[in-house]
């Protein structure tokens, strides 16, 4: 064979390699009946089920095979440090880091992972939850910048927004033309225009013995009628209107199922079920839109599926064909559940909310 034909022919073989010896994650998920992680567990009927685990880059980009892997090495792995807050928008998740100060973002369509590290203007330092508009527009909250810095579509810089002097922001959140932010150092939840970002007003406005003080505030989350904030300080989750009226709160200290040690991560799905996030339980609590227990997933890191000091929580309905191979099928997807684990092998827990076919 002559030299051009064997240049050829490698370069064939390569190509090959390249498209078809690329293992992407999950060709191998779908996993026999012994092994699946449920929640509840038997006989209750099962709502969750536990579907795969992000850690570092190789779990959404795969790992090459034999001959790619001899041919050209072993692919970088690049790891999560120590995630808190996460957003998914358009097929990319968005992963704050707090120990490598900066976001991972992954392009599941894309199979991509990638450091978002800026600079100038749009230097991070700790990155602690962050939030996507409609407009794909990047919103983080710095709670060691002591600023929520913006970034377009693009991932390029725009504007920061507070004063380092008086603010110290742990959750951003944004609605039609409002920016809510929780801010740790007023105690407070600041709402700010999404045009000008002049502040409009804060609530609540109450000492500490009031119901509604927020000790302090860490996680956000705004729907169209109601402001929810996990209070740290004050072990609850407290309601609020759009116009900063105390409503009411879920849960109280302790022990018990339905009670709280360290609540973080909230989120809200389409009945209006209450995802709570619990570091001390290591759980996540689901509510009833009247403050009931209903269940509970999760638990002290035993495997894939519990949790290692869990932050975030973040429901979505619009990516589960990028997880629907990991469900078991007697099962129908109806919407992901992604949790943050800031410590542990599983960084970012991805589950299924399921129903029996």
């Amino acid at each position: 064979m002559s030299n051009r034909r064997m240049v050829g022919f490698l370069a064939a073989v390569l190509m090959v390699c390249l498209f078809s010896g690329l293992s992407r994650a999950g060709d191998n998920a779908q996993k026999q009946a012994d092994n699946l992680v449920i929640f509840p567990p038997p006989p209750d009927s099962v709502r969750i089920q536990f579907l795969t685990r992000i850690s570092t880059s190789t779990d959404i980009t795969g790992k090459r095979s034999g001959l790619l892997r001899y041919i050209l090495g072993e692919m970088e792995s690049k790891p999560i440090g120590k995630p808190y807050g996460l957003a998914i928008h358009d097929g990319k998740i968005y992963i704050c880091d707090t120990k490598l100060g900066c976001l991972e973002i992954i392009d599941l369509a894309k199979h991509s992972f990638e450091y978002f590290k800026p600079g100038g203007l749009g230097q991070l330092r700790k990155p602690i939850n962050c939030f996507v508009d409609t407009n794909g527009y990047l919103y983080v909250a710095d709670v060691e910048r002591r600023q929520v810095v913006l970034f377009n579509n693009q991932n390029q810089y725009i504007s920061s927004i507070g004063n380092p002097a008086e603010s110290k922001p742990t959750d951003v959140f944004v609605t039609g033309d409002k920016i809510w932010v929780n801010d740790l150092e007023s105690h407070a939840v600041k709402v700010y225009d999404k045009t000008n970002h002049d502040m409009l007003f804060t609530f609540p406005e109450a000492d500490k013995r009031s119901p509604e003080y927020l000790y302090s505030p860490t996680n956000l989350l705004v729907t169209n009628d109601k402001v929810f904030v996990s209070d740290l300080g004050d072990f609850k989750i407290k309601t609020f209107s759009l116009e900063g009226d105390y409503l009411n709160s879920i849960g109280s200290y302790g022990r018990n199922v339905g009670q709280f040690t360290r609540p973080k991560g909230i989120a809200l799905d389409k009945d209006e079920n209450l995802y709570v996030v619990d570091a001390g339980f290591e759980n996540v609590q689901v509510f009833n839109n009247s403050g009931n227990l209903l269940m509970f997933f999760g638990g002290n890191y035993q495997g894939p599926g519990f949790m290692w000091l869990p932050a975030k929580v973040v429901i979505d309905y619009d990516n589960l064909q990028y997880f629907s191979q990991y469900v078991d099928n007697r099962f129908n997807l109806k919407y992901l559940i992604m949790v943050t684990n800031q410590f542990g092998p599983d960084k970012v827990s991805v589950y299924g909310f399921v129903e029996p076919k």
